[in-house]
């Protein structure tokens, strides 16, 4: 089952967004900022509520830089701006430096630069004097640079453009969903189209330097990056980029009619002129590359390939794991855990074999099944503010490109207004929408998103992007959505969560064997042999998702199996004291982090639950 969900928003385009901050995730380190008890140095430098003048200016100076790395990683690029932020003139942002994030070695190695300098910079401060949420940011900034450490050097290996969750493929929701709250917004948003080919220039003038370096893609996966443009080789007069542009102008009440027909024809021109040839620039660009990629393997074929996929786990996961090895054994233990549970349940119910499909939501429509978890939420998790979503299906002609749904993130400062596309294609049918609309929407994606954007964390912390935690957490809730449905009794839930979660835990495990362990086609048939009574039929599908987007499932998987792990572990402790929402809210309030800060705090709280 493809399982490739992404949650979209600017920062979700490029994996180096943030100065590259960062080529995200998390190194174990044992020392004095990073202790095994961190609360410990908070209790006892802030017993009282007295500080010295040193404290006070070493708070002051965090505050400052914590506000200026906001502003510097915000500004970097108008898309990402614009979805980041609903008024950036609040946080004394005017505008922004690039249209879109540049793709190009300069821009990666001044990154590189900037996170030494950071680096060094958070070495100067003295971490005792910090309040405890300053202490929680030092702490993630610091893991954050170790794992971005891991990839310096091998920026070449990036790759922008893939099927699915490749630059071309978002851009154009991205850009249909741009919003419209005032002239400028329209502005900005013709100039987005109009500097589209310098950007996909841009893009290819870097995919022609990882061939010349040998780190092109396969011609296959080529192939497929080339079939997704060709569906944005639009219609004209009639096709999603000019219908959503009219439906997003009607709002507008600054504008006049005579205007507003001025601004479609102008959209309409640059779709003709701008947009379409922009594709079309790239189509050819990649046919004119097709035959330098060596490699039609994982990561692990080309030169350095395994130490950038071992980087790209790190980054996309932000584990607790100390090593790969770890990260294997942990994701074995969780695949047999979920398949002894499915042995038991067909041990006393072998004709649940037969039924495992049956009693699901598929015939309610979204907002009956959004409006069902919203209200099963409100159980075993915190309050959330007021907000709103939309439910949108994707365009038909993107269909075969994009992901079986996704969120678009809330601005960081509104958090009130959602989206979530829905991918009505044929090759998801047999998914249930139901556990789907529970990991986009309540209590996963757009559940967590607006928790925290209107949480008094920094806004520094809103903006860093942990995949792990943010695609673990929709991923968990997932699983446990499965036990809300009333349609299901207690046995088939248990039978679909266990099936679900070690489904996604082989396509994780074959993630790792493709690009870290050089699996072949055939290495890949002997081990699904166990699972799939016709392996063959699948496993083109499955190596070639594998080789084109590494490390993607672990984000999910190992995020998941991450708050599983401490979920088990609280309620061993804790027992009959164990309270799901207490649990939820710990990890809701500590929010988006890697894992290894995350397990330092949880310690602290079991710790402290166990003497209520």
């Amino acid at each position: 089952m493809d399982r490739k969900r992404m949650q979209f928003s600017g920062l979700a385009l490029v994996t180096f967004l943030l100065s590259l901050l960062l080529f995200a995730g998390c190194t174990p380190r044992a020392d004095v900022k990073n202790p095994t008890n961190p609360a410990a140095q908070e209790e006892t430098t802030q017993a009282y509520e007295q500080f010295s003048e040193e404290q006070i200016n070493e708070r002051r100076a965090f505050e400052e830089l914590e506000d200026s790395l906001f502003q510097q990683e915000a500004s970097i690029a108008q898309l990402d701006l614009h979805y980041l932020l609903n008024d950036p003139s609040s946080f004394g942002i005017s505008s922004a430096q690039y249209l879109y994030t540049p793709v190009n070695m300069d821009f990666m190695e001044e990154s590189a630069t900037e996170r030494r300098e950071l680096g060094e910079t958070l070495e100067r401060f003295d971490f005792a004097s910090l309040s405890d949420d300053q202490k929680m940011t030092y702490r993630i900034l610091e893991s954050l640079l170790a794992t971005e450490q891991r990839g310096e050097g091998l920026e070449l290996y990036y790759q922008p453009l893939a099927s699915t969750i490749g630059i071309q493929a978002q851009l154009p929701i991205l850009l249909s969903e741009y919003r419209f709250d005032n002239r400028q917004d329209v502005e900005n948003y013709l100039l987005l189209l109009d500097g589209l080919d310098d950007y996909f220039t841009e893009i290819l003038t870097f995919e022609q330097q990882k061939a010349d370096a040998g780190l092109m893609m396969s011609d296959s996966s080529i192939d497929h990056v080339i079939e997704s443009c060709e569906s944005y080789l639009l219609v004209p007069d009639d096709n999603f980029m000019i219908n959503t542009f009219a439906e997003r102008l009607e709002s507008l009440t600054e504008l006049t009619e005579e205007e507003k027909e001025a601004y479609c024809a102008r959209n309409n021109e640059l779709l003709e002129s701008a947009f379409v040839p922009a594709y079309q620039l790239l189509i050819d660009g990649m046919t004119a590359l097709k035959g330098s990629g060596v490699n039609a393997g994982g990561q692990c074929g080309y030169p350095r390939g395994k130490e950038y996929y071992e980087y790209l786990v790190y980054a996309n996961t932000g584990t607790s794991c100390g090593s790969m090895e770890e990260v294997v054994d942990r994701i074995n233990q969780t695949i047999e855990s979920a398949l002894e549970e499915m042995a038991v349940v067909l041990s006393a119910h072998p004709e649940l074999s037969e039924q495992s499909g049956s009693g699901r939501y598929e015939q309610d429509e979204p907002t009956v099944i959004m409006e069902k978890w919203k209200k099963q939420a409100r159980k075993d998790f915190p309050a959330l503010p007021a907000c709103s979503y939309t439910l949108k299906d994707v365009p038909e002609a993107l269909e075969p490109f994009l992901s079986p749904a996704f969120y678009l993130t809330s601005p960081i400062d509104d958090p009130s207004r959602n989206v979530i596309y829905i991918n009505r294609s044929e090759q998801y049918a047999s998914q249930p929408l139901s556990y789907t609309l529970a990991h986009e929407g309540y209590p996963g994606h757009l559940y967590q998103t607006v928790y925290f954007h209107s949480s008094g964390k920094s806004g520094l912390r809103k903006l860093l992007s942990f995949p792990g935690y943010t695609e673990g957490w929709a991923t968990y809730v997932e699983h446990l959505s499965y036990g809300w449905d009333d349609s299901l009794d207690a046995d088939q839930a248990k039978l679909l969560a266990a099936n679900s979660l070690a489904s996604l835990g082989l396509h994780a495990i074959l993630d790792i064997s493709i690009n870290y362990l050089g699996w072949s086609r055939e290495d890949v048939i002997a081990y699904l042999s166990d699972y799939y009574a016709d392996p063959e039929s699948v496993v083109d599908a499955i190596y070639e998702a594998m080789v084109e987007n590494p490390a993607n499932y672990l984000s999910y998987f190992v995020g998941c199996m991450e708050f599983m792990e401490m979920r088990r572990e609280a309620e061993t402790e804790l027992g009959s004291r164990f309270s799901a929402l207490e649990f939820h809210q710990f990890l809701l309030d500590v929010g988006n982090a890697p894992f290894d800060v995350i397990r330092s705090y949880f310690r602290v709280w079991l710790a402290e639950s166990k003497l209520l």
